[in-house]
């Protein structure tokens, strides 16, 4: 079992030393560039891992005039053109892997030459384990593509020269390189391993890769980034393999025009991968996948512990959060029924309180976890949370890392009381075949749980967040059954009234009561 990011239980076979069974696609998305494309393909028909293994599928996406498929390619390769309902990178490697077969989809630019061993390096890991994202290593090379011959380059990359052929390049992304070193080979990265990946050479499993690539438009610039987010929230492990080098023609757009690059795409990154350490600390924001999910269960309680709860997630330090409220909304019914003598009159209270609040939803059941959302916040109604109780919570998960944070002290009401689930760890545990009753121990095992005490994000109810004395808990619930026995002889009252006074009397005390 891995632990976060620490992929070194597993024992890669050495290169040329094994027998592969698994099939690979090889999605390359292309726009114009025949001329190089045409060396990517004479590369990948030289690669160790067996043809018969492999076939190749060459996107294009929109060409003028439209690509070809030269003399010089892998045996088992197709042209397919992209969907005219989109465009970009991202929407042509969909269209190839929608077109592909084989159970590991890699993806590759079209302006690469790889070594002999590139396809093999990254897909003996994909043996090991079904969950991992492999990333190959590339430097971009000064060697201009109109000096290289197709034939050439198949026959120098098939005898192990492409670094002689194409020299060693210079560090494509040297933060990329940084990084690694840092972590170890992003064995001590934990869940920012993701950040290095980029979609020059990368590979992972069809279901791991479909199920992060899913259908909504992607941004034309950075959505391999986006893509690598997307694998880290369904509980991928990235493994970056030095021995699947690469060559890029000429130094990528993203290092020769950086700073216009990250300009354009900022804005279409934080409306998608919710980092709060890159996003506008601008006040009062929501963006389309927000930082957390919180989810709080009302069927059944008071309207005044609903509101004492949501109303202090809502006035809290952390806007950009998805509130959504778990209740009998059905019963919200536009026609005629009693007032204060309601059965449903918390529930209609909850819903008309917080109704045109956009940051909450109305739903019938607890819904699955968001895999989009990095965190998920389990909410037991009747304790206010501290103004910082969010930027707590999350930050003690990222600090230490964690899959889970508790917190000591809460309600124990309801078996969720309190809780903060990180979206990445528990779709692993799911992944791994860990049921409800397990996943609990499975997220401690392979990410860590942290406890907080209750003081640390909760407040006393009115408290004005200060601590709440020993026995807060029998106090509250005797104040709340006197409650309940004044408000039901208070309404007897009224009803007596009512009936002796055809409703004047009571109308003339309560109007005086208003004022």
């Amino acid at each position: 079992m891995i632990r976060r990011n620490d992929y070194s239980v597993l024992d890669p076979p050495p290169l040329g030393g094994w027998d592969p069974v698994l099939g690979v696609s090889v999605v390359i998305p292309a726009y114009g560039g025949q001329e190089k494309l045409d060396l990517t393909l004479a590369s990948l028909a030289a690669q160790s891992y067996p043809a018969g293994l492999t076939e190749v599928v060459v996107v294009d996406d929109g060409s003028d005039p439209p690509l070809v498929l030269p003399p010089v390619r892998p045996e088992h390769t197709r042209l397919v053109r992209a969907s005219p309902r989109g465009w970009g990178p991202g929407h042509a490697v969909r269209t190839g892997a929608a077109a592909a077969q084989a159970p590991v989809v890699l993806r590759l630019d079209a302006d690469m030459v790889v070594a002999r061993e590139h396809v093999e390096a990254q897909m003996r890991w994909h043996h090991l384990a079904d969950y991992l994202a492999v990333m190959g290593r590339f430097a971009a090379t000064d060697v201009p593509a109109a000096t290289l011959d197709p034939e050439v380059v198949r026959e120098r990359v098939g005898r192990g020269e492409a670094a002689a052929l194409l020299g060693d390049g210079t560090a494509a992304l040297e933060w990329v390189e940084e990084l690694l070193e840092a972590t170890d080979g992003l064995r001590s990265a934990g869940h920012r391993a993701w950040e290095v990946f980029t979609g020059a050479t990368a590979s992972a499993r069809r279901e791991l890769f479909e199920a992060a690539a899913g259908e909504v438009p992607d941004p034309v610039m950075g959505e391999d980034s986006v893509l690598g987010y997307r694998l880290a929230q369904r509980g991928a492990v990235f493994v970056p393999e030095p021995a699947a080098r690469g060559w890029h023609l000429g130094t990528p757009t993203t290092e020769r025009r950086g700073d216009e690059a990250a300009r354009f795409a900022r804005p279409f990154m934080e409306n998608r991968v919710p980092r709060k350490y890159t996003r506008r600390r601008a006040p009062a924001r929501t963006w389309e996948v927000p930082f957390a999910d919180v989810v709080v269960d009302t069927t059944g309680r008071r309207f005044a512990d609903v509101a004492e709860t949501v109303d202090g997630l809502l006035c809290g330090d952390t806007f950009d959060i998805r509130i959504r409220l778990v209740g009998e909304w059905s019963r919200v019914t536009p026609g005629r029924h009693a007032v204060l003598d309601d059965p449903a009159a918390d529930v209609r209270l909850v819903h008309e309180c917080y109704r045109a609040e956009p940051r909450v939803e109305f739903v019938p059941a607890a819904p699955e976890p968001d895999p989009d959302v990095p965190f998920r916040l389990l909410v037991s109604p009747g304790d206010r949370p501290r103004p910082g109780a969010v930027r707590a919570l999350t930050g003690a998960a990222e600090r230490r890392g964690a899959g889970l944070v508790r917190v000591r002290g809460a309600r124990a009401r309801r078996p969720e009381a309190l809780r903060l689930e990180r979206t990445a760890a528990f779709a692993r545990a799911r992944h791994l075949g860990a049921d409800a009753v397990e996943r609990d121990a499975v997220v401690a095992a392979v990410w860590g749980v942290h406890v907080m005490d209750r003081d640390e994000v909760l407040g006393a109810s009115g408290s004005g967040g200060q601590a709440p004395p020993a026995d807060w808990e029998d106090t509250l619930r005797k104040a709340r059954a006197k409650e309940d026995r004044w408000r039901a002889e208070a309404d007897r009252w009224e009803r007596r009234i009512r009936a002796l006074t055809r409703g004047r009397l009571a109308r003339l005390l309560l109007g005086r009561r208003r004022r």
